[in-house]
């Protein structure tokens, strides 16, 4: 770009140089992950100076397309290809074709390290996203807009990030493991979980009643033995089943395999499964007149009033207040 120094909401540069204008919502954060909507408007055909990444960083287009340049490999991302950044990695943009908006998941280095495996490096950066991909990031940003990051949002990012990791890399990780994904990249389907549902304070137990510490099933449990062992911690509010990652964690295993067993064994996902339980708390406050639908809402973890009320909708199929009117 030249002429004039540009300037943009108050910052300026000189003529000559390239830089990329961005602003980022964030749509929803978990324990060790930030999911956002990223905008770029550009219009430049020059490569950006370098930027170096803080971050594992899996970067999907909704809209436009970029080109980016890595270690002298240039390639262009769009909606059909995806890319995963590296933390410490020099990345260069360009924008030949105008702006573009994506979705960008960041991945803390602990939690990369539960979900890829310890030293799993992608054998490449870029990744093809064909339709049923596609499928799963859109049900990503359906799950961000539920309030509920701590299971329905993670629970829908696992089948994206076990499909992602499957075609980046080419050895074994917790992902592939457990999710039926070829380790060496290829298409094939999107490791299917069903998704639906937050961590959150006890409203069905009487206050200063005691929680039993949940048993850590030993190495090798059946996924039976694995789904009882959850269950009984998602009854006891143990601490870590506040979220999906955390109670694959107590549970010791990966959160991939916590949620595959779900699935196999009662035929609804984890989410829905412990919505159910806040369902059933709900039932029995409202059997018993609760008055004050936000007070219900917060002590059941859900994010707020209007989210009870989709969740009980949902699994009841009636709103909580008519459902106080048929039981009381």
């Amino acid at each position: 770009m030249t002429g004039a120094p540009v300037r943009v909401a108050g910052l300026s540069w000189p003529p000559g140089t390239v830089r990329r204008v961005r602003s980022s919502v964030r749509l929803g954060t978990g324990p060790g992950f930030t999911l956002s909507q990223v905008t770029c408007v550009d219009d430049h055909r020059g490569w950006s100076p370098a930027e170096t990444g803080t971050a594992y960083r899996l970067v999907l287009v909704r809209r436009g397309r970029f080109r980016r340049l890595v270690r002298g490999r240039p390639a262009v991302v769009d909606a059909t290809a995806a890319y995963l950044g590296l933390p410490g990695e020099e990345e260069h943009f360009a924008h030949p074709a105008g702006g573009d908006v994506c979705t960008a998941l960041s991945l803390s280095p602990s939690l990369w390290r539960t979900l890829a495996g310890d030293g799993t490096q992608p054998s490449r950066s870029t990744v093809y996203v064909d339709a049923r991909l596609d499928l799963a990031h859109r049900r990503v940003l359906a799950a961000a807009r539920a309030g509920d990051p701590a299971y329905e949002l993670t629970e829908s990012l696992l089948p994206l990030l076990a499909t992602v990791l499957g075609r980046l890399t080419d050895s074994p990780t917790p992902a592939t493991s457990h999710t039926g994904v070829p380790a060496s990249g290829r298409e094939g389907g999107v490791a299917g979980v069903p998704s639906r549902g937050r961590g959150g304070r006890d409203g069905g137990r009487p206050p200063g009643a005691p929680s039993r510490r949940a048993a850590r099933p030993p190495y090798g449990v059946s996924p039976a033995g694995l789904v009882d062992a959850a269950r009984e911690a998602i009854a006891d509010d143990h601490p870590a089943a506040a979220a999906l990652l955390s109670l694959a964690e107590l549970l010791q295993v990966s959160p991939y395999r916590l949620s595959r067993a779900f699935t196999r064994e009662l035929g609804v996902s984890l989410t829905h499964y412990r919505n159910r339980v806040r369902v059933g708390r709900a039932l029995d406050r409202l059997e018993h007149g609760e008055p004050n639908l936000a007070v219900l809402a917060a002590d059941l973890g859900f994010a707020d009033q209007a989210h009870l009320t989709r969740t009980v909708r949902r699994h009841v199929g009636h709103t909580p207040a008519a459902l106080r009117r048929l039981l009381t």
